[in-house]
């Protein structure tokens, strides 16, 4: 379920209607009718117009046909979500070309793009149920009696929830990627310039940088909020050099500033479950310590019912607030909550389906490097994931060069 973009530049703007009129139909309908395809879209050419773009889009994988449907209809894919968000980030000129994956996360795809003026920025597309509606079909019991629900809805949601906290965050100085737009299922956020905290192998004071984590968590709390996913995958290191400043060794002084990232399953201090996904955070960052810097702190806790007690002190705003103020209703957060939960409780019953998708995706990744002859900025960076881990001491940029080229998108309607 990659991102592949070698067709967006041949699309007509008569071909972009057809397909966000499948978008339109899909909202009440599983498999939109042809007839209510040319009524949405509204093309001078009429029916045969409509019947050449469906053709058209059919062809890349943007529309398909479902196996014994009972009428003449089209579903939207995957792809065509993909398509519809950039050619609606183009247009407002967010995105002006698209380069390679660079990461891939339990449920979603991390792109380098880049807009007009040709700075890089990172591309997050959502992507829930990538792992469930290939291996456990039939465990949707979340989904059951909502059928308007499907995983592109969930995924919107969770995109809609990421950007409304990462956008509350940002205003209160928190540190987190800088949040530039968002579109249907994606994200575009600034380019963060460090490396994940799982790739670290050593830093040169432990207890501080575990202090700082543990702050960071406690201020999150504060403002009402628990990240529920807060371990090193999602905790980016960066560092930061001290102008004028040296070290004993007479080098330039670096500190390091860690950047959080991935809020779909952010919840309030005052959620039912706050005190299991509170502890599991802090147990998270323990571990991980302990394990890889050989760092255990000597002070109990933090504790949830402590952490409470600051909720709101000294000012403090309540972010927990701020999304439904967005628009993101209740209705929503139960049910992209109760999707999240339902993946995490597949991935501990199928930690293998999600092993060998990640396999899946970096050989199809390596192929499409080879492919397009992308090797020398890739390497480098599969060297040092393959290694595992890279100490921290000097500046080391993170920035993968990606040749822009692959795709121009237009900016017709």
């Amino acid at each position: 379920m990659k991102l592949d973009t070698r067709a967006m530049r041949h699309l007509a703007p008569d071909d972009w209607r057809v397909l966000a009129a499948v978008e339109q139909g899909s909202k009440n309908h599983e498999l939109v009718p042809v007839t209510l395809i040319e009524r949405i879209a509204r093309l001078k050419g009429g029916a045969s117009g409509v019947h050449r773009c469906i053709s058209n889009l059919a062809k890349v994988g943007l529309i398909a046909k479902m196996k014994e449907a009972k009428y003449d209809g089209y579903r939207l894919t995957y792809g065509g979500l993909d398509y519809l968000a950039l050619h609606t980030h183009a247009q407002k000129k967010a995105v002006y070309s698209v380069g390679s994956r660079v990461g891939v996360g339990k449920e979603s795809d991390i792109m380098i793009v880049a807009d007009d003026k040709g700075d890089q920025l990172i591309l997050k597309i959502h992507r829930l149920g990538r792992i469930s509606f290939r291996t456990v079909k039939t465990n949707r019991d979340y989904l059951k009696n909502k059928p308007s629900a499907s995983w592109m809805y969930l995924s919107r949601l969770a995109a809609i929830k990421e950007f409304a906290f990462m956008t509350a965050l940002r205003d209160e100085g928190f540190p987190v990627p800088e949040p530039i737009a968002q579109s249907r299922h994606t994200i575009v956020m600034s380019l963060v310039d460090a490396p994940p905290l799982r790739q670290i192998s050593s830093v040169p004071d432990p207890a501080a940088l575990y202090a700082e984590l543990i702050a960071l968590l406690l201020r999150f709390a504060k403002h009402g909020l628990i990240h529920g996913d807060y371990n090193e995958f999602n905790i980016l290191i960066r560092e930061d050099v001290v102008e004028g400043e040296t070290d004993s060794e007479g080098k330039e002084k670096v500190t390091l500033t860690p950047i959080v990232i991935d809020f779909p399953q952010m919840i309030s201090m005052e959620h039912a479950n706050a005190e299991m996904y509170f502890d599991r955070d802090v147990n998270c960052i323990k571990l991980f310590f302990e394990r890889r810097f050989h760092f255990v702190s000597t002070t109990p806790g933090p504790f949830y019912k402590d952490a409470k007690k600051t909720l709101g002190k000294d000012g403090a705003k309540r972010l927990d607030a701020a999304l439904e103020a967005s628009g993101f209703t209740k209705k929503m957060a139960k049910d992209l909550e109760a999707a999240i939960r339902a993946q995490e409780a597949e991935k501990e019953q199928n930690p293998s389906a999600y092993e060998s998708e990640e396999a899946e995706d970096d050989e199809a990744e390596d192929d499409e490097e080879d492919e397009d002859d992308e090797n020398d900025s890739n390497d480098s960076d599969d060297d040092e994931d393959a290694q595992g881990k890279k100490p921290i001491g000097n500046h080391i940029p993170v920035v993968i060069e990606v040749p822009m080229e692959k795709l121009s998108i237009s900016n017709e309607t």
